[in-house]
């Protein structure tokens, strides 16, 4: 089976362990900084919420073969995270409840023919539609992080970090090499899977390595590198903005 076939139900439960963590924040938590700057943990609830919205367009967009932008334009994208970030939790845990239902829905009614339409992601980049339910995934899980609220790389689900650590590997190792920032001339690899990417890397050049969960925390920017070991030691590197433009499409 398909690993988006598979990521299915796992989609529908991070976003149930998001709406159910939202649920049980008081007003002051809600109000206080996340993991993202400039951003309460309203908004990131309701950024999760409003992200099912954007990726149900897609997925209609490919059902109807209508072009449906993911977003109207970014202004309304902010515009509407900022609206909706000053509610309480009943009502933030409900919105992620009831749009991610929607976009459930949505991806189970979907017909087979439509999986392989394209749609375009806000960046701008082409994928077919069923990369949509992937890139949920990285929503759900990524964002339940940003909480801050007890939820980090440590619980994201194996089954996610199996699949999250391979595409981080295959798109990193995809991009222009000017893009690869401070990680320019590394190779990176799981001390557990045996997975690597080599971005410029040469023999005796730098190296950093871990468990595919550190690495994806680290990559993913969800961690400081707690787990990952350098090979000249020194500084963790900066890794370049994730999630990447997937690569093969």
């Amino acid at each position: 089976m398909e690993i988006w076939r598979q990521a299915i139900d796992e989609v529908d439960a991070g976003a149930e362990r998001v709406a159910r963590r939202v649920a049980g924040l008081t007003a002051h938590e809600l109000r206080a900084p996340s993991a993202l700057p400039g951003w309460s943990r309203g908004h990131v609830a309701t950024h999760v919420a409003r992200n099912a919205d954007s990726l149900w367009n897609l997925l209609e967009s490919a059902r109807t073969g209508v072009a449906i932008p993911q977003y109207p334009s970014l202004e309304r994208r902010n515009a509407d995270i900022e609206a909706g970030a000053g509610r309480g939790a009943d009502e933030l845990a409900a919105d992620v409840r009831a749009t991610a239902a929607r976009f459930a829905e949505q991806v189970r009614a979907l017909p087979d023919a439509a999986w392989n339409a394209p749609v375009v992601a806000m960046a701008g980049w082409p994928h077919p539609a069923w990369y949509t339910v992937l890139r949920r995934w990285h929503e759900v899980e990524a964002h339940h992080a940003d909480l801050a609220a007890g939820y980090g790389p440590a619980d994201w689900p194996e089954p996610y970090v199996r699949w999250a650590l391979t595409s981080t590997l295959t798109d990193l190792a995809a991009l222009p090499g000017d893009l690869y920032g401070e990680l320019a001339g590394y190779r990176i690899t799981a001390t557990d899977s045996g997975e690597s990417a080599a971005l410029g890397w040469t023999a005796g050049g730098p190296e950093a390595s871990g468990s595919g969960r550190a690495l994806l925390g680290w990559l993913s920017g969800r961690s400081d590198g707690a787990g990952v070991t350098l090979r000249p030691d020194g500084p963790v590197p900066v890794p370049p903005p994730w999630p990447h433009r997937p690569s093969g499409f």
